[in-house]
């Protein structure tokens, strides 16, 4: 049976896999809860956002999984698999391309999923075109502005005549191989310390906040930093709020061990990089048939010994 978009009549089988899911995008799993929940199917009537789901049914043995894009993005995310007891399954390679093609057609140039490093779809997305490029750690830092001691906060909302100070910081901080993968932000999104040399973008859901830092690691009391920004998070209402650290900002994982923060399994980042179909082409400029080209004139040179 051919790869097809999910539609009403697959709602039982979404019922049936909706507690065996493998979540790919962590920020959005712990913000907005379970994919194939209500609030992950009420996302597919949001026009501001790309949302697509697929499945896969041969043999009694069906597999589906989501793909999601911001407009504006130039990556996309994938969103979950299911069933995660299947993922072995010989056919998932090929609904994992089919879900990066229909992020193609979002003008996406890249397909990003956040995978444990012990979970076994590896090899799926291997086949598929993925490979690493980072390591990340989730760390649970609800609880550490009990055990902190961090002074006066700080932090303030982010504003577009910050951007330019927070684009430099990320220049400094992220791999410029990684640049187009992780692009600095566009948008003001987030708090920015003092001088802006510390930064954390925030993305807000029912269910919880996660934070994603840039910091310098030359930057002093940065668990001082990390204790007033959680503390003084403003429109928390009591939810869980999660600090999510990238390999090439690993310096932070001693200062949240410090605290008290809880971390999550490691992840590996992996990234599938689509090819684009330039509609716009510019031919190249060839030498007229009935033009002469005069051949490049050398001459020896004497050199004393």
């Amino acid at each position: 049976m051919t790869i097809r978009p999910l539609d009403l009549l697959d709602l039982p089988t979404i019922a049936r896999y909706r507690n065996d899911v493998l979540t790919l995008d962590s920020a959005r799993a712990l913000t907005r809860g379970h994919p194939l929940g209500a609030m992950g199917l009420l996302a597919y009537i949001n026009p501001a956002r790309h949302l697509y789901a697929a499945i896969r049914n041969s043999d009694g043995s069906p597999i589906l999984g989501g793909v999601i894009h911001s407009r504006g993005d130039m990556f996309a995310k994938l969103l979950y698999l299911a069933p995660s007891s299947n993922l072995n399954n010989p056919h998932l390679p090929a609904l994992i391309e089919h879900l990066a093609a229909q992020a193609g057609t979002w003008q996406a140039a890249h397909v990003i999923a956040e995978v444990d490093e012990t979970n076994n779809v590896f090899p799926a997305l291997r086949m598929a075109g993925f490979s690493v490029y980072a390591w990340q750690r989730v760390w649970d830092v609800s609880l550490i502005e009990k055990t902190g001691t961090g002074a006066g906060s700080g932090w303030r909302r982010i504003k577009s005549v910050d951007l330019p100070a927070v684009q430099s910081l990320h220049y400094q901080i992220v791999p410029q191989l990684l640049h187009p993968i992780d692009p600095a932000p566009k948008r003001p999104n987030g708090f920015v310390h003092t001088e802006a040399r510390c930064f954390t973008n925030v993305t807000y859901g029912v269910y919880g906040i996660v934070l994603t830092p840039l910091i310098l690691p030359d930057e002093s009391d940065v668990s001082g930093k990390i204790v007033s920004l959680v503390a003084n998070l403003p429109d928390r209402n009591g939810r869980p709020v999660y600090l999510n650290v990238r390999s090439y900002q690993a310096w932070l994982e001693p200062a949240l061990a410090d605290l008290g923060a809880k971390a999550s399994a490691r992840q590996a980042v992996m990234v599938k990089h689509l090819a684009r179909l330039v509609k716009e082409g510019q031919p190249a400029r060839v030498v007229p048939a009935n033009a002469g080209v005069q051949p490049t004139q050398m001459s020896r040179i004497d050199v004393d010994e």
